[in-house]
């Protein structure tokens, strides 16, 4: 039976071949035509630039030192794992870990290990062995330890980290070779849709290329006052943390320092510190081994659409002044709350972002420009700049103060109000929900000290004061809110009509 359906196979076989000519294992060829064939164009690689940049990324891997411990105490919490856990076959009955270690008593005054603290990525920069990576990466570590691409392990000594930035700098020690480096590039020229090519240690498997493109330039992603993240599509994962992203000319255009990943692996959004802010804060690591900033001294907020119109601006950008700091250069310059700083020695100011890495990037007890609109009319004021405090200390939360008096009501915007305890603005004992005051973001145990920029003492200085602006054709009023000892504003709207 079997024969007989191989015959037919066979034959059928035969005779649908009976069409081909010059039938091959290798070649098939139909009568009077030829198989479809594309020339495809020659189409630019990454290949070179891979070749000539990858000696110059490597590996760092962070250790710390810590003192051994009761491997019997590490496991004491056995019995909270369910029954039929895989982990309870570590474990005798008594809770006692199943290991000969279980039985070395604990030493406090026994010798120091090491342990692995992170993992991550870097790159040269120049020749005697200076290496760029994150600041997270070496963060916690006391050794560290730079594996090259050809798999050479070299001792390296932090030089400076500045964790605003998210960077390091490490140095090999005792080198006794030069090293292949890369440059940083001007990334003023990086546009939107360039190719990128990311080099790391993703989960530590070392010398990882992979390519994409650039997604979005400036972004903020939260991660502190200097945020100016360039956005690839290159797949970045953990251990890419601190390596490099390269233009085709093998130029660094960024840092690879976060991605966003629901999943903690690649979804093609990372981000890297762009090259210009890089450069500048590596410089000053290597001279210094810390980064020294401006520092104006302002607590500022966003000029919303409802903030610039109840200021009569003509445009929503700017940095409002919630608070000038006591003792800060911008109070002692004159600067004061309710200014909207608009441009810095003539450079325009967007927003607080702007402002921030404008100010950063000059440096202390330099005098600048600071042009602030105030009440209406464009006001120059000079000041010099003092350093940004290293750290800086937080403000305990205040109590909030007793009723002394009677409260007063604001209908119009929904208030309950009281006297506050210094005698210098209202508490906001009580919103009526869904009211102006509500929808603006006015929080009970705010303290209202100024409407539009006008200090206020009692539920009749508001109203006064509401009647001025209504009467101006404004549709809010701007006030200045104190709470927890930070200060900002919000645009409540007026009733209409």
């Amino acid at each position: 039976m079997l024969a007989k359906r191989m015959s037919r196979l066979l034959l059928a076989t035969a005779v649908i071949g009976a069409g081909f000519t010059g039938y091959t294992a290798a070649t098939l060829t139909i009568a009077n035509a030829e198989a479809v064939r594309v020339e495809a164009p020659a189409a630019p690689g990454f290949a070179e630039v891979v070749d000539a940049v990858t000696p110059a990324v490597v590996s760092v891997r962070v250790q710390s030192r810590i003192q051994p411990v009761d491997d019997r105490r590490s496991f004491r919490n056995f019995e909270e794992l369910p029954e039929g856990h895989p982990f309870r076959r570590f474990f005798g009955p008594d809770g006692e870990r199943n290991s000969p270690r279980a039985e070395r008593p604990n030493r406090d005054d026994g010798p120091r290990r090491s342990r692995p603290v992170s993992q991550g990525s870097g790159f040269f920069i120049s020749a005697d062995g200076l290496i760029v990576t994150n600041n997270h990466v070496i963060d916690g570590g006391e050794t560290f330890a730079i594996i090259m691409n050809d798999g050479t392990e070299l001792v390296a000594e932090l030089v400076g980290t500045d964790s605003r930035t998210d960077l390091a700098v490490l140095k090999v020690v005792d080198a006794d070779q030069e090293f292949t480096y890369v440059n940083f590039a001007d990334d003023t020229k990086t546009r939107v849709g360039d190719w990128v090519v990311a080099v790391g240690n993703p989960f530590g498997l070392g010398g990882t290329v992979t390519a994409g493109i650039v997604s979005a330039r400036g972004r903020d992603i939260g991660a502190g006052p200097y945020d100016d993240f360039l956005q690839i599509d290159a797949a970045v994962n953990r251990g890419n943390s601190g390596g490099p992203t390269f233009n085709l000319n093998g130029e660094v255009v960024g840092i690879n320092t976060a991605i966003f990943s629901p999943s903690g692996g690649n979804v093609g959004i990372a981000f890297a510190v762009p090259a210009s802010v890089a450069r500048d804060v590596i410089g000053d690591l290597v001279a210094d081994g810390n980064v020294q900033r401006g520092w104006l001294g302002v607590q500022i907020q966003p000029v919303t659409a409802d903030i610039a119109e109840s200021l009569g601006l003509k445009s929503a950008s700017g940095a409002l002044v919630a608070d000038p700091q006591a003792g800060a250069p911008a109070a002692a310059a004159g600067i004061r709350a309710g200014d909207v700083i608009t441009a810095v020695d003539g450079e325009t100011i967007e927003g607080p972002r702007e402002l921030s890495r404008a100010i950063a990037a000059i440096d202390p007890g330099t005098e600048v420009t600071i042009t602030v609109s105030r009440n209406g009319e464009t006001v120059d004021v000079p000041v010099e700049l003092g350093e940004l405090p290293r750290e800086q200390a937080a403000v305990a939360p205040g109590e909030t103060p007793a009723p002394a008096t009677e409260p007063a009501s604001i209908d119009s915007l929904g208030l309950t109000l009281l006297p506050s305890e210094d005698g210098e603005g209202l508490l906001v004992t009580a919103i009526e929900p869904e009211s102006p005051a509500a929808e603006a973001g006015v929080r009970v145990g705010d303290i209202i000290r100024d409407v539009n920029n006008t200090p206020v003492a009692s539920a009749d200085d508001i109203e006064k004061r509401i009647a001025e602006i209504g009467g101006e054709g404004r549709k809010a009023a701007l006030l200045r809110l104190e709470s927890e000892n930070a200060n900002r504003f919000v645009a409540v709207p007026l009733p209409q009509g």
